[in-house]
């Protein structure tokens, strides 16, 4: 039993993180991770034994989860992957491990990491990025299922015991709130969305209950999601191909797509007509240039994120109770790992005392001839709760859990066996 001397330590978990603390827009659209290259990514760390990970790319961060122990071959595969120098990797991530790589994840579920504080739309992110880790993979991670499992307990706790989400102040609905602020008459402006992913249909969702009877069609790469949107909120599609047409008669282009390069550059508003641009992509998927036309304003996730600050500041004052709530579910965790880490122990000891017990009620009935059930039934209240005390020892005494459950290996199992192989 080669025990872990580090054993109150959150072993071989680490993150790798990109956001927005240290990168703008376009140097996080560097470092964005496409589904797939992810997938390739997970499978090679897995298969060259360098521990699991799995991967959550958003337009404020991307991070890379890791029961590696060597983050910086974790590191090395993802620049290759993505084509990117390890110096300049370097010079924006953040890594950080064990408790504090915990605590991270947890954070960021909380969402007191996001760029707007409370906004919850990265749990459903990471949660998605750890169903990809579990489709690749034939068997779970005990250790990051866990983990995911409770940063989803700490996002609904939060939700329901403070009020850091109250007032809505996510990037969809930035993107609306900045609409409403900017613009006149805005039932009557054509509006245009290119991308239906999660964050488009959250701003679809916004556009309709923020405006009245919004002017509003939708694109996408993919026309059966288009679809589904456009019935669910009654509103037109048009094929994505057809969206440089569209953009003719167009007053306000909210673009969600997921392209690794700009779809949309200065060519496309040549027509004169004055365009208001929302980029909620990342990367960018509107070139900077479409301001050469001065009919054309652009706004990007950095910017809208400005245009929130009342609403932040009351959720601000909800970030002690979060943090409280992550404290306990972290202690919790934390008391978990240390007994997954040390059931071997635990279970080895039981095992001892029960053989003991067999080898006792055998010589009973043998001399007997019956054995009582509620003799048997104490019996076993005592193992449990002797193995009780034995667990909750080396846990309080994870420096000593070799050493005493080796002397109790010597006392129940070795002593025993000599004395059998004397009598015999």
């Amino acid at each position: 039993m080669n025990q872990d001397t580090n054993i109150h330590k959150t072993a071989n978990f680490a993150v790798l993180s990109v956001s927005f603390e240290k990168a703008d827009a376009e140097t996080r659209g560097k470092f964005a991770f496409f589904d797939e290259n992810v997938k390739n990514f997970v499978n090679e760390i897995h298969d060259k034994n360098m521990g699991d990970a799995f991967v959550v790319s958003t337009c404020n961060r991307t991070e890379i989860y890791t029961t590696t122990q060597n983050y910086l071959l974790i590191a090395e595969l993802y620049c290759k992957t993505i084509g990117v120098s390890l110096t300049e990797f370097m010079q924006y991530v953040n890594i950080l491990k064990h408790e504090e790589a915990l605590n991270h994840l947890f954070r960021v579920a909380a969402g007191l990491e996001s760029q707007i504080i409370g906004d919850f739309e990265i749990i459903g992110q990471i949660k998605n990025a750890y169903h990809r880790f579990k489709k690749e993979k034939k068997n779970s991670n005990p250790f990051l299922e866990r983990a995911i499992n409770s940063a989803i307990q700490i996002s609904k706790r939060i939700k329901n015991e403070t009020g850091i989400s109250n007032g809505a102040a996510s990037v969809s609905y930035a993107a609306v709130h900045y609409i409403l602020k900017n613009q006149a008459q805005i039932s009557d402006k054509n509006i245009l969305l290119l991308g239906v992913g999660e964050i488009g249909q959250n701003t679809v969702e916004n556009l309709v209950k923020h405006v009245y009877k919004p002017k509003v069609k939708v694109a996408n790469r993919t026309s059966e999601k288009a679809e589904k949107i456009a019935e669910k909120y009654n509103i037109p599609q048009i094929p994505f191909n057809n969206f440089h047409e569209e953009l003719a008669e167009t007053d306000i282009l909210i673009v969600a797509t997921g392209a690794q390069h700009p779809i949309i550059n200065k060519t496309h508003f040549l027509n004169g007509k004055e365009t208001l641009v929302i980029d909620l992509s990342i990367p960018n998927n509107v070139e900077k240039n479409v301001t050469e036309n001065t009919n054309v304003s652009l706004v990007d996730v950095d910017q809208l994120s400005l245009h929130i600050s009342e609403t932040m500041l009351q959720r601000q004052k909800e970030i002690p109770k979060a943090e409280s709530i992550i404290k306990e579910m972290t202690k919790d965790f934390v008391e978990w790992e240390k007994k997954r880490k040390l059931a071997p122990n635990i279970h080895h000891f039981k095992a001892a005392l029960k053989k003991m017990e067999n080898y006792e009620m055998h010589n009973i009935h043998k001399k007997h001839k019956y054995v009582d059930v509620n003799d048997m039934q104490l019996s076993d209240k005592l193992i449990q709760k002797i193995t009780n005390r034995f667990a909750k020892y080396i846990i309080d005494n994870p420096l000593k859990a070799e050493e005493i459950s080796k002397l109790m290996h010597e006392i129940l199992v070795e002593q025993p066996k000599n004395e059998f192989n004397e009598k015999h």
